[in-house]
């Protein structure tokens, strides 16, 4: 992989705002952490079958708002969260309505939402009957992976 394309990779990773990205091409790999997510510094991993290369990346101006602390759920209960990293989505479409509400009562295997990981986009089901209590993200929202995404009770 060329360096244009390496420097054109991390451009895009600091103003998209995204914590990481992967490419792979042929037996190259590049893996590059954004410094301003909350993994340690930002870095770029370049390998090949040879011994791997790591290049620091500068940060890019580093936000000057306080850190935000994680909203810890009001609500008790099963957590179900994301099993990868992706955008999460309350509806199959944006005409139609959301798979579930707050309030409505869930059954083991019941579609909760879709996470639209490259280009493919994943049903998350339940593994727990109960009552959604609260929807910890919004549509259209990127997740991590483990992310807390329902609290049903």
């Amino acid at each position: 992989m060329d360096l244009r394309k390496l420097k054109t990779l991390i451009d895009l990773v600091s103003e998209s705002g995204i914590s990481e990205l992967e490419v792979n091409e042929g037996e190259d790999r590049v893996r590059i952490v954004n410094a301003g997510s909350s993994v340690p510094a930002g870095q770029v991993v370049y390998t090949n079958p040879a011994p791997a290369q790591a290049i620091q990346v500068a940060p890019a101006a580093a936000p000057t708002a306080a850190p935000v602390a994680e909203e810890a759920p009001a609500e008790t209960g099963f957590i179900a969260r994301s099993p990868m990293v992706g955008t999460f989505y309350r509806a199959p479409n944006p005409e139609s309505p959301d798979f579930v509400k707050v309030g409505d009562t869930v059954t083991v295997g019941q579609t909760l939402c879709i996470i639209e990981a490259m280009k493919l986009l994943n049903e998350i089901e339940s593994e727990q009957a109960g009552v959604i209590k609260q929807i910890l993200c919004q549509n259209g929202q990127g997740v991590e992976f483990d992310q807390p995404l329902f609290i049903i009770a």
